[in-house]
């Protein structure tokens, strides 16, 4: 039979016993075209929403690694998926001149939504860096497009996760990955600039600028170096699952001036020192101010935020200081980020060599710019009450390679010169570093052989 349903059976039998109102030619079609509405009806349609046509799959997708859940790609920029959860996936690929708030009307998500995640962002101010090449990732309720979970991916070894804990609230998780980093040895000589032959030897801007921050004290590059002076680099490089993930480290490096020369070696404080063993910066200070200023508040990764009352990370120390007093950097270094946050106000970011960043929150005033090389002690800011804050304090932060540490703590370089107990160590890294800087090239696995023979 053509109809399952028994009761549907029984309507058409009944309806062809009666005697016909019409002729039976007009019954078949009109039959014909009854069946052919029920199965157009029934035929499973492309589900749409705010993100012009776009069609789906409900396949079974991963609910935590968002990055595994586009299904069909949605133009250059943009994707969109469905999971059989009827949760939607969402993700875009960050262009030059994209800004949170327009993403956000794009995929019809409130901005009261996205200052929820701001909010919860003050800790971290990782969505106050996208750059073209960041991707986005959402996923949302398909019925409320009420926002669950956002993933910013800065690249494979490094991403930041958002999740909702209730209708005004996200936290986050900051997922890192090591990954495996690769050594290589970039070698130039001189005929202009450093800063143009470093670029030609295949070194970024910023890597150039950290080598004359190493040398600072020791070169004047701008004056000192000479057409035909020559240098060796070494670094490492990462790379997350045989994909480079854009991070670099300084390991070594040498300038090599007629008959000077120039060397400096990362140790494993995160400081750089010449062949001797002698910082080649300045010791760090523990606190960065004059004088002593009561502490408000401590490093705390669980302490309930004294605006909203909710549990946040609280990755600094706070110190309690009148608006206009003085803040000074707590080593050598340049400054990454001088920026202006909704909640954090007024911040500067300075990068002190290898592995170590200071952060300082709710200035009053900036006093440097991005790009500025800056000495330990000297005045970068005065504090003040930016921001979302209870009072004029500062908030001072130490990150340890790419983690928040307890600034009044932590295991910092507070001396001139390598310890004693670590001098073997360090000889062992000198004599690794100089056999590299003496490559003109290296293969990838060469440095574990190298490190096995000492």
């Amino acid at each position: 039979m053509l109809f399952k349903d028994k009761n549907l059976q029984a309507f058409w039998i009944h309806l062809l016993k009666r005697k016909p109102m019409l002729p039976l030619a007009h019954l078949i079609a009109i039959s014909c075209l009854s069946l052919g509405v029920i199965l157009l009806a029934t035929k499973p349609t492309n589900i749409s929403n705010n993100v012009s046509s776009t069609t789906y799959d409900n396949t079974l997708l991963e609910p935590i690694n968002l990055r595994n859940v586009i299904v069909k790609q949605n133009g250059a920029n943009d994707n969109v998926a469905i999971d059989s959860k009827k949760q939607l996936r969402h993700s875009i690929q960050i262009q030059r001149g994209d800004t949170l708030s327009a993403i956000f009307d794009k995929f019809n998500f409130s901005q009261a939504t996205l200052m929820h995640l701001i909010s919860a962002d003050e800790s971290l101010l990782a969505l106050e860096t996208l750059k073209p090449g960041h991707k986005i990732f959402f996923r949302s309720n398909h019925n409320s497009q009420k926002l669950q979970e956002m993933e910013l991916f800065i690249h494979k070894g490094h991403s930041v996760i958002y999740r909702r804990t209730n209708d005004q609230a996200f936290e986050y998780e900051t997922v890192i990955k090591k990954g495996h980093w690769r050594t290589e040895t970039l070698t130039g000589e001189i005929t202009n600039s450093f800063y143009v032959a470093a670029q030609r030897a295949g070194l970024s801007s910023a890597e150039a600028a950290t080598v004359t921050q190493i040398f600072k004290d020791q070169l004047n590059f701008s004056k000192v170096i000479q057409k035909g002076d020559k240098f060796q680099i070494v670094r490492k490089v990462q790379f997350v699952e045989g994909e480079a993930t854009g991070q670099t480290q300084i390991e070594s490096a040498r300038v090599q001036r007629k008959r000077l020369e120039h060397n400096a070696f990362l140790f494993n404080d995160g400081r750089y020192y010449d062949r001797e063993g002698n910082s080649l910066a300045r010791a760090f200070k523990r606190i960065p101010l004059a004088r002593k200023h009561r502490i408000s508040s401590r490093f705390n990764p669980r302490r309930v935020h004294p605006v909203t009352g909710r549990i946040r990370p609280h990755n600094g120390t706070d110190f309690a200081t009148p608006t206009g007093t003085k803040v000074l950097s707590t080593g050598d270094g340049i400054v990454t980020r001088v920026g202006n946050h909704r909640f954090a106000g007024r911040y500067i970011d300075i990068q002190h060599g290898g592995q170590y960043k200071t952060r300082y929150l709710h200035l009053h005033r900036v006093l440097v710019k991005k790009g500025q090389m800056i000495k330990r002690g000297q005045t970068i800011a005065l504090s003040g009450n930016t921001g979302r804050s209870t009072g004029p304090h500062l908030h001072f932060e130490l990150h340890i390679n790419g983690r928040p540490v307890d600034p009044m703590k932590a295991d910092i370089p507070l001396s001139q010169s390598i310890a004693k107990k670590d001098k073997d160590e360090f000889l062992k890294t000198v004599a690794m570093q100089t056999r590299l800087l003496n490559h003109e090239s290296i293969l990838i696995d060469e440095l574990d052989e190298m490190m096995a023979e000492e």
